[in-house]
């Protein structure tokens, strides 16, 4: 009979036990919903814990009829004109595409962009709707800066919002001191904390106005303490925008881990924030030139000897001589040299190519990929990045157009190059259509675009139309911008820093 009544003693304990848990959160989860039937502590999704920004300009005003959004004159350096209709016509399908220069369609302008192209073909496939894809996306502009503009186009109601970064990360000057220590679960935490309502409720009273997070003599000199975050100006500065900007790169893989840190949390703002305003969010897992793209800035390993260097040096030379004529023996030496140092971004883009000449094509994209990820000037997504794209995908439920997936297929023998990129990020025209018939599939499969029967026939003949109608010069200009932005990744600008004032 004693132990009969064990078990029932201690079942009696556990649900005492947990009835005493749930009524001691009774009041916080009747308080959490009474905040949010009253549209009290919404989440501040501005606040970065990473960086802060001197001032924030709207990127669209109105214009002087009222009748439209604009683009910012302010706001011109870096983004192209662009318009959307004031108040939104009642068949209209808005999408907004936030991101970087590869969303404007550089070295090109927006008339050859992916957005143009998805919104011809989105056109052609349903014609019932009329399908305006906006073109949000700003030169040199990283995922910290597209945030505001994610925030601010939920305003003007879109149906659908894409967004593509990651090109940019590490072009902007800033520091993360303690930051870059922090856990990634500790940020997850601070993710999920910042959608209860309590929360941001409670810290709006205990938090004091924000003033500026750099003093003068800070400003002054470009230090700041270990436990600031940095403050960074209302417009991009880029290191490349001025005379001797490459030459402030080393390999720093403490701030690279924080580069990479802060891209997560800002692809999981994004998410969060569309998801919390109700509308459809796609990411875009962006792709690079890999094949044809040698590093821009390289350096030698830790530690190297001057004798270890000058023993690299002539077996790299020697190996150069050996390139075209003997490309087994170019291998061996390069081997060699590997063996003395691995760190060598150039080396490992010389052993791809001579792997490419040998038609070893898997060993000689993963040495792509290697001097890819060794560049002490990464002007193109890190391997990490990529896959922090598919998984916050996987984690938030977020479709995601896998780019880079795309180039890997269609480029020669699986490693994307100049068949289809212009330059180091940026795709070809022909490339951007492949971009956009991408997202378009999506779409279908997503059941958002329901194409007619005769849909890619349409489509064709539209894109032809379009090409035919833009000027002559619309191609040699994009030539033009394609040079001065090659100047510009290997750091051969010539406008001098402006002196900041203290």
């Amino acid at each position: 009979m004693l132990a009969a009544t064990r078990p029932t003693h201690w079942r009696r304990a556990v649900v005492f036990r947990v009835a005493a848990v749930l009524l001691g959160l009774l009041p916080f989860v009747l308080i959490e919903v009474a905040l949010r039937a009253f549209g009290l502590g919404h989440p501040n999704w501005h606040d970065d814990p990473f960086v802060g920004f001197s001032s924030a300009r709207p990127l669209f005003e109105q214009n002087e009829a009222g009748d439209r959004y604009e683009i910012a004159r302010s706001k011109r350096v870096h983004f192209y004109p662009e318009s959307f209709l004031v108040p939104k016509p009642p068949r209209e399908f808005r999408i907004f595409c936030i991101g970087d220069s590869t969303v404007q369609g550089n070295p090109w302008t927006t008339e050859t962009s992916f957005t143009t192209w998805l919104e011809i073909s989105l056109n052609a496939a349903q014609p019932d709707r009329q399908w305006d894809v906006i073109n949000c996306g700003g030169v040199s502009y990283a995922s910290y800066r597209m945030v505001p503009i994610l925030e601010e186009v939920l305003r003007h109601q879109p149906d659908l919002v894409i967004v593509h970064c990651s090109h940019n990360e590490f072009l902007e000057d800033r520091t993360y001191g303690g930051l870059k220590q922090t856990p990634r679960w500790l940020w997850r935490l601070h993710e999920q904390t910042s959608r209860l309502r309590t929360f941001n409720l409670l810290r709006s009273f205990m938090t004091k106005p924000e003033r500026s997070l750099v003093t003068n003599s800070n400003r002054e000199f470009g230090t700041k303490s270990p436990n600031e975050r940095s403050e960074l100006p209302a417009e991009v500065e880029a290191l490349l925008d001025y005379r001797g900007g490459l030459e402030l790169y080393h390999r720093d893989e403490a701030w690279q881990r924080g580069v990479i840190a802060h891209y997560e949390f800002n692809l999981r703002r994004m998410t969060s924030i569309a998801k919390q305003a109700g509308v459809p969010l796609i990411l875009m897992n962006p792709a690079c030139n890999l094949r044809d793209s040698p590093p821009f800035k390289a350096e030698h390993r830790a530690g190297l000897t001057n004798q270890e260097r000058q023993q690299w040096d002539d077996l790299w030379e020697q190996a150069r001589k050996h390139y075209a004529d003997q490309p087994s023996d170019a291998l061996r030496l390069l081997q060699e040299a590997l063996a003395i140092d691995d760190q060598h971004a150039g080396l490992r883009y010389d052993l791809a190519k001579v792997y490419d000449s040998l038609s070893q094509f898997d060993k000689a994209r993963a040495e792509y990929v290697r001097a890819k990820e060794l560049d002490v000037c990464p002007l193109r997504i890190l391997d990490p990045m990529n896959d922090l794209v598919r998984r916050v995908g996987l984690d938030s439920d977020t479709p995601v157009v896998d780019v880079r997936a795309l180039f890997d297929r269609i480029g020669r023998n699986g490693i994307p190059g100049n068949d289809w990129f212009a330059d180091h990020v940026h795709p070809t025209i022909p490339g951007y259509q492949r971009v956009a018939d991408e997202i378009a599939d999506e779409l279908v499969r997503l059941r958002i675009v329901h194409p007619q029967s005769n849909w890619l026939e349409r489509k064709q003949q539209r894109d032809a139309e379009h090409l035919k109608s833009l000027p002559p010069n619309y191609f040699i200009e994009g030539q033009r911008r394609l040079r001065s932005l090659m100047l510009w990744a290997y750091g051969r600008v010539t406008k001098e820093r402006p002196n900041k004032a203290p």
